[in-house]
């Protein structure tokens, strides 16, 4: 497997995001990044980003956690910020993602966990939490889902996905942009284009929207089943805090909080903001959590 490693003078200067890099490998030469504040005997708050952002999308977030005495991890996924980046897209795979996520918290031997995440990285997220239910005591999810082939895709992502694969360009900044209420400026869409110098760098995440299981002989749908039915027996506290702007994802708040009994009674939300809701409302959403976990 070819990777590629982001020179680090490109992440120099980016707004908001003062924190350590630290790095764990989860591969033969395959290194994963990840930001580590707070104190390292605080609870655990697990953040997971989706596509095509890294843990740039958690700098409003970050602070918030460290100060009220947890300790916030936010890795980036590989292909994605200062982790490194497979050139091939066939390197990539729904179960590759999981398997390379349960390296990294069997690296840091994380429990306790509270799992934050969104988008892909709920997708991820919660495939990690069900087939590693030990080492998590709550999940909170931002607009994002567990798909099982079973519900009809809307017709943005259908369009999302084509995008994706035919554009000739694919603009990360921008893209994000287009995915919140309140737009980024120059500056912050540029820390989101900061990994990736080249086309090269974005295989990761040119590939991510074709690997959402839609259909029911996708490699991927046994296992999301399979952690669909440990959902439907997840007791354990589960809160939804989701954008309401988000043409996607922004409803996908009630089959959850239907399916979930740990969701039962919970201060669920939906709010202003859009799919990127950590960028448009990540103080809003930080300061929630915390209110919740320290009410638990």
């Amino acid at each position: 497997m070819k990777a590629l490693r982001t020179p680090e003078e490109r992440f120099a200067g980016l707004p908001d995001y003062p924190f350590t890099p630290r790095y764990v490998d989860v591969g033969a030469d395959l290194r994963m990044h990840y930001v580590d504040e707070g104190p390292r005997d605080g609870r655990v708050v697990l953040m997971l980003h989706g596509e095509p952002s890294w843990s740039y999308l958690y700098r409003k977030m970050i602070p918030v956690f460290a100060k009220a005495g947890f300790r916030a991890i936010a890795p980036d996924l590989i292909g994605f910020g200062k982790s490194d980046k497979p050139t091939r897209t066939d390197d990539y795979s729904y179960a590759g993602h999981v398997a390379w996520m349960v390296r990294f918290l069997t690296a840091l031997d994380l429990s306790g966990i509270t799992l934050v995440a969104q988008d892909w990285g709920s997708l991820i997220g919660l495939r990690l939490a069900m087939e590693n239910d030990a080492r998590f005591s709550r999940i909170v999810i931002a607009n994002g889902f567990l798909p099982t082939a079973e519900r009809s895709v809307p017709a943005a992502f259908r369009a999302w996905r084509a995008f994706a694969r035919f554009s000739p360009v694919f603009p990360i900044g921008r893209i994000i942009a287009s995915g919140c209420v309140k737009k980024p400026d120059a500056r912050v869409r540029a820390a989101y284009d900061a990994p990736f110098p080249t086309s090269a760098y974005k295989a990761g995440a040119r590939i991510f929207p074709a690997l959402v299981p839609t259909s029911p002989d996708d490699p991927a749908v046994p296992a999301n089943r399979e952690a669909w039915k440990r959902l439907g027996e997840w007791k354990k506290p589960f809160l939804t805090l989701f954008g309401k702007n988000d043409p996607i994802l922004g409803g996908a708040d009630a089959p959850l909080q239907k399916h979930v009994p740990g969701a039962k009674g919970q201060p669920h939300e939906r709010f202003w903001g859009g799919h990127f809701v950590q960028e448009d409302r990540g103080d809003y959403l930080a300061d929630a959590i915390v209110k919740w976990l320290d009410a638990s």
